[in-house]
């Protein structure tokens, strides 16, 4: 890449002197122009190149089965997710135990208790203070409460 660069600028620059060298006439200063715009072109045509190149080295392809892939100077790098942290896997609860029910206050949406002692393994950690008893359903944990507790719901 920089042989190519160097060797460029110093054709440009043998251009430029040969035309220097020769006889004095009347459109001298019009060819030393031309040549000075055909060497920037020269230049620029050639760090545009190198940039775009570097460009297509650094990118990030996604393939729809597989996880996306990083390309970095001809190495290829499957990009996988991290796990979650456990204090993080704490508050999301599974999105299969959100249960919906109508009381005589309006909808109540809950997390029934059964389901998330199957499917959640910190259900002894849930605050009491949102547990409820819905009338034909059994015990669950209401889901604004946990939410106002900093509870999400993992949608997997």
């Amino acid at each position: 890449m920089h042989r190519k660069f160097i060797a460029t600028i110093v054709a440009a620059a043998l251009a430029v002197t040969a035309i220097g060298s020769a006889p004095a006439r009347a459109d001298e200063d019009l060819l030393r122009a031309l040549a000075a715009i055909a060497g920037i072109a020269i230049v620029g045509k050639v760090i545009h190149d190198r940039n775009k190149r570097e460009k297509e080295r650094n990118t990030v392809t996604r393939n729809i089965h597989k996880a996306p892939v990083y390309q970095n100077h001809g190495r290829v790098y499957d990009l996988k997710p991290r796990p979650l942290p456990k204090r993080a896997q704490r508050k999301l609860l599974p999105g299969a135990c959100l249960r919906s029910a109508e009381t005589r206050q309006g909808r109540l949406r809950y997390f029934g208790q059964h389901c998330l002692k199957r499917n959640y393994k910190y259900v002894n950690r849930l605050p009491n203070a949102c547990a409820v008893r819905v009338r034909g359903h059994g015990l669950g944990y209401g889901a604004r409460c946990l939410r106002n507790q900093g509870y999400q719901l993992a949608r997997r």
